[in-house]
């Protein structure tokens, strides 16, 4: 073989390999330029909008998801549940949610109910799972009646460990409690009948 075709070869075998290394390259960098798209453990952090699926909450139940680092509470109240809440309209401090949140607290909240109200969803409830007063997240007491720490007259609701504030099955705090407002509710909207953003509604993200 002349030299003249040596060096020809030679040359085709490098620009064969410069190509190769050049693609498997390029698809290095699409990966990485796609992967920016998927919101990051960080963004979530910072408060990226969480999809949550409600399908398998039954009636009575509660389930708990994390947004911004914060326990986020969905419950589907029953028809009994919802009936609570005329009884504890009179007892709580803020029936009405009109006072100022912790929170930016969404307009279609301030309610009764503490929710969106939308047709067939009266019965969902979603709050931030942490007591205004200092911080602790208080638990689940959704039976009724009289109990310890609790009134004789219990409709269901949560309780505060930390100092004793009581929520009724709407987030709203009962009179005389060291927390100073309700439960805060975040902005979310559904996306189906099954699906719920937290975070974000149709005026934009929290």
């Amino acid at each position: 073989m002349s030299i003249e075709k040596q060096v020809d070869s030679g040359r085709r075998g490098l620009l064969v390999a410069t190509c190769a290394a050049g693609g498997v390259a390029g698809l290095a960098t699409a990966g990485a330029f796609v992967s920016t798209f998927q919101p990051s453990e960080r963004a979530k952090a910072a408060g990226a909008p969480v999809e949550v699926d409600i399908s398998g909450i039954k009636p009575g139940e509660m389930q708990v998801f994390e947004w911004r680092g914060k326990p986020v509470w969905i419950m589907k109240r029953t028809p009994e549940q919802m009936k609570g809440l005329e009884h504890t309209a009179s007892e709580v401090a803020d029936p009405e949610s009109l006072k100022p949140y912790t929170m930016d607290l969404p307009d279609y909240c301030k309610n009764k109910s503490n929710n969106r109200g939308r047709a067939g969803h009266e019965e969902t409830l979603v709050l931030v799972g942490i007591c205004p007063h200092l911080g602790c997240s208080p638990s689940s007491k959704f039976v009724p009646g009289a109990q310890p720490s609790l009134p004789d007259d219990w409709q269901g609701g949560f309780l505060c460990p930390c100092h004793g504030s009581t929520f009724d099955l709407a987030g709203r705090v009962f009179k005389n409690k060291p927390a100073p407002n309700n439960l805060d509710v975040p902005r979310y909207m559904y996306l189906s009948d099954t699906k719920i953003v937290i975070g974000k509604d149709e005026k934009g993200e929290a």
